[in-house]
C-alpha cells in the first residue's frame, strides 16, 4: 500500500470525534464506510460506532469495548487522539484516499480482465462501470430535501432585508458602483481579477483586503509573488498616505513616523495571515484554508497572487490542464468554506498588439477553464500606462535621430482615470467601473461623483 494513500492519523482522528460525540456521527453517517479505514481494526472500531447506534445506545467507550473483535489498545490510542472541528472535511480527505486505494487494486486486475478472450468493447464497458462504481459513491450531505432548500432560502432573504445596506449582500468590495453590479463577493464564489503587469492587479486586491479588514473580517492573502514585508509596505502607504518611495527607504519626518506607528498598531489588531513561501499547490492552499478558518472563524475571505504561479498536484504536462485543476479545484474550495476566493492571473501580452487595449475575456492567459470555473471576472485597466508607454518610444526615436521632441501627453503625477472592467457577473451585469488612481498612495478610490444642483430664485 503506497504511503500517500492512507493516514492513520487522519483516520484515528475521525473515530475520536464520532466517540466523543454522537452529533458528530450524525453528521458525517453515510458518507463513509467500515472499508475507507486502510487499518482493519480501525475497520471494526467503525463497525462497532455503527452497531452501537443500530442498537440505540449512546456511542460510548464500555459499549465499544464489549465488541469482540475490537484490539483495546487501538482503542486506547483512538481515545487519546484529539478530536476534530471541521469533521466533514476531513472525511472527503478518507475518502478521496480510499478509492485511490480501491482504484490501485482494480488496476492490479487489468491485465487479467484485458487478456481473456472477449471483445474490446465488452471489456472495455465493464472496466467503465467498475471505475464508475468506485469514484461516484453517493455523499448524503449533497443530497438536499427541496423543503430544507427552500427554508435555508427564506432565512437568507430574511438577513438580506435586515441588511441596512441593500446593495450590499456579500463583502462590500468599497467600490459603490462595483457593490451595485456584483452586489458584493458572496461566500462560494471565485472571482477573477486580471490584468497585465504594472496595470494594479495587486493593488486593486489589497484595497478589497482593506476594505474587509475595516470591518473586522479576517482575510487569508497568499502571495507568491510578493514578500510579506512589501506587501505590507504597501499597505501601510495606503494607510497613512505617505508616498511609497518614501516608506521603501525610510525617509521619513516626525510625523509621518508616528503615522506609520499608529498604522502598525491598527494592522497589528486585525485578523490578515500572508503565506509568502512563493510555492503553492491546490492541495497546500486548501489545508492551509481549512485550518486557518476552524482556528479563526473571523476569517471571510481568501486572496492569492497570482493563480499563474500555483503549481499542480498533477502529472500533467500541458499548462492549460494545469490551470484548469488549479482553477476548479479553487471553485470548489469556495463552496466547501462557503466564502469567496478572489485569484489573480495575468492577461496575454498579444492584446498590446491591438489599438483599443482593453482586455477582453479571449485575453485570458492559459486556460478557457477560469472563465468557466469563475462566478465574475474582473480586468484592470489604466489607458494612462500605454500612453506614456508610446510618448517614451516616440521621444527615445527622435533622440536616436537627433530630432527636437515636444510631448504630447503630460500626466498628472498625483492620480489619473482608471477602469474595472466586469467581464464575467454571473448574477448580475457586466460593465465599467470608473475610478481614480491614486500614484503616491498606490491605490484606487471611487470617482467623486458631481451632482448636478438647481438653483432657486
Amino acid at each position: 500500500m503506497q504511503q500517500e494513500h492512507f493516514d492513520l492519523d487522519l483516520e484515528r482522528a475521525i473515530l475520536s470525534s464520532c466517540i466523543m460525540s454522537e452529533d458528530a456521527y450524525s453528521s458525517i453517517a453515510g458518507d463513509i464506510e467500515p472499508k475507507d479505514f486502510s487499518l482493519k481494526a480501525h475497520q471494526d472500531v467503525f463497525k462497532a460506532i455503527i452497531a452501537c447506534v443500530n442498537a440505540g445506545e449512546p456511542i460510548s467507550i464500555s459499549f465499544l469495548k464489549k465488541h469482540k473483535k475490537i484490539d483495546e489498545q487501538i482503542l486506547t490510542e483512538i481515545i487519546a487522539t484529539p478530536s476534530i472541528i471541521d469533521l466533514p472535511a476531513y472525511v472527503n480527505e478518507l475518502r478521496e484516499k480510499s478509492i485511490k486505494r480501491q482504484l490501485l487494486s482494480f488496476a492490479h486486475l487489468l491485465p487479467t480482465r484485458i487478456n481473456d478472450n472477449r471483445a474490446v468493447s465488452e471489456i472495455s464497458d465493464e472496466i467503465g462501470k467498475e471505475i464508475f462504481n468506485i469514484t461516484n459513491r453517493v455523499n448524503t450531505n449533497d443530497i438536499k430535501d427541496i423543503e430544507i432548500v427552500l427554508s435555508e432560502l427564506l432565512e437568507e432573504f430574511k438577513k438580506q432585508k435586515s441588511l441596512e445596506n441593500k446593495s450590499v449582500i456579500g463583502l462590500d468590495t468599497g467600490f459603490e458602483d462595483l457593490n451595485t453590479m456584483t452586489k458584493g463577493f458572496k461566500g462560494g464564489e471565485l472571482i477573477i481579477i486580471a490584468a497585465r503587469p504594472g496595470m494594479g492587479k495587486t493593488t486593486l486586491c489589497l484595497n478589497f483586503i482593506e476594505k474587509v479588514l475595516r470591518q473586522d473580517k479576517g482575510v487569508v492573502m497568499f502571495s507568491l509573488e510578493m514578500p510579506a514585508a512589501q506587501i505590507m509596505q504597501r499597505m501601510l502607504s495606503a494607510k497613512t498616505s505617505i508616498p511609497l518611495q518614501k516608506i521603501l527607504t525610510a525617509d521619513l519626518n516626525d510625523n509621518e513616523w508616528e503615522r506609520i506607528g499608529d498604522a502598525c498598531n491598527y494592522y497589528s489588531k486585525k485578523k490578515l495571515f500572508i503565506y509568502d513561501s512563493g510555492y503553492a499547490t491546490i492541495t497546500d492552499v486548501r489545508a492551509i484554508l481549512r485550518r486557518l478558518k476552524a482556528q479563526e472563524e473571523s476569517i471571510e475571505l481568501c486572496v492569492i497572487d497570482y493563480i499563474g504561479l500555483m503549481m499542480s498536484n498533477s502529472n500533467f504536462n500541458d499548462r492549460h490542464l494545469q490551470v484548469s485543476e488549479i482553477s476548479r479545484g479553487l471553485k470548489l474550495l469556495a463552496r466547501e468554506l462557503d466564502m469567496p476566493i478572489i485569484a489573480l492571473s495575468q492577461l496575454n501580452r498579444s492584446l498590446e498588439q491591438r489599438a483599443n487595449k482593453r482586455p477582453m475575456m479571449s485575453d485570458l492567459r492559459e486556460s478557457g477553464a477560469i472563465e468557466q470555473d469563475a462566478d465574475t471576472i474582473l480586468f484592470v485597466y489604466r489607458d494612462e500606462v500605454y500612453r506614456e508607454q508610446d510618448e517614451k518610444e516616440r521621444e527615445n526615436k527622435a533622440k536616436a535621430e537627433g530630432k527636437p521632441y515636444q510631448r504630447n501627453f503630460i500626466p498628472n503625477p498625483m492620480q489619473e482615470n482608471a477602469e474595472i472592467l466586469v467581464g464575467k457577473n454571473r448574477n448580475g451585469p457586466v460593465g465599467v467601473v470608473e475610478v481614480l488612481f491614486l500614484k503616491e498612495k498606490s491605490c484606487f478610490v471611487d470617482k467623486p461623483r458631481f451632482e448636478s444642483v438647481e438653483f432657486q430664485e
